[in-house]
């Protein structure tokens, strides 16, 4: 009898069933793009708190076309996952793949930019027109009022794109600013370069730049330096690269956001709302301004 008890034993041991093993629950979180430090950062917090509380997290790049982010989360509704966490790459686009989600019957929860349709249990962000007044409030503490701005916007449609600048409108109107100009660059580093470029060329007398990433207002310090001109450069999202840029004097200042930690709070937002407790439709996540 014992030596049967053994040989059962070993058999099961053999074949991997000696103890159930509970499959991680799982939750994706699709990223705008991980070209850009600030996403890298948000997607490295939900990574670990995922791990922290016990969940697999698939990771999808968007690479910021609205239709490989689509593809996305058609893929992720087949695939059987808890959650969704989606940073959109255009708030407006971005409406069909949220209604696909809803239509899937997968909670889905925003990350630093909205949707403009479809049901959203939760949205995670900075009060990014809280942030965008923040960005001129500094400008007019070093140049008073009437300064001679420009801004560098963001991807069009993002609704980070929209509130950044709606701050930044009541900042200018505030401290009768001449906005000289207001153009896209795309969040985009080399697209702040050449945007620069051509404003200076046309706007020579330009005073501040705010710029609505630290990636853009890199790209600016860049034009300005070749330019030779002594410019008020301001950014926003506090990346390492940034404020490392503000420490060195290079850049003014940037408004700091907390990337890992949206990341982190959509994590724990998604769990939560899976264990069934009631989560914020809105949850802000706290901001300041790091100047050198």
């Amino acid at each position: 009898m014992n030596k049967l008890l053994t040989c059962t034993t070993a058999l099961v041991l053999t074949l991997g069933i000696a103890a159930p093993v509970m499959a991680k629950d799982t939750l994706a979180l699709v990223v705008s793009t991980l070209n850009n430090p600030f996403f890298v950062s948000m997607k490295e917090g939900a990574e670990q708190k995922a791990d922290e509380l016990g969940y697999k997290l698939i990771v999808l790049d968007s690479q910021n076309d609205p239709s490989k982010e689509l593809s996305n989360i058609e893929d992720l509704t087949t695939r059987q996952v808890k959650a969704i966490l989606l940073n959109p790459t255009d708030s407006d686009a971005a409406s069909n793949a949220a209604r696909m989600v809803n239509r899937a019957g997968i909670p889905l929860v925003t990350l630093d930019r909205g949707v403009t349709r479809g049901k959203v249990v939760s949205h995670i962000a900075s009060d990014n027109v809280a942030g965008g007044q923040l960005a001129g409030d500094f400008i007019a503490e070093k140049l008073g009022k009437g300064a001679k701005v420009v801004q560098l916007e963001g991807v069009a449609g993002a609704s980070a794109s929209r509130d950044r600048g709606q701050g930044f409108a009541l900042a200018v109107a505030a401290h009768g600013f001449d906005l000289q100009a207001s153009q896209p660059a795309d969040f985009d580093r080399t697209k702040g370069l050449n945007v620069t470029e051509n404003l200076l060329a046309s706007k020579p007398d330009v005073q501040a730049i705010f710029a609505q990433n630290d990636e853009m207002a890199l790209g600016a310090l860049r034009a300005v330096r070749g330019a030779g001109k002594e410019i008020i450069i301001v950014g926003f999202d506090g990346t390492d690269e940034g404020i490392a840029a503000v420490k060195r004097g290079l850049l003014n200042a940037t408004v700091a956001q907390q990337p890992e930690l949206i990341g982190a709070m959509g994590v724990e937002a998604a769990v939560k709302l899976l264990n069934g407790e009631v989560i914020a439709e809105f949850q802000p996540v706290p901001l300041q301004i790091i100047v050198n």
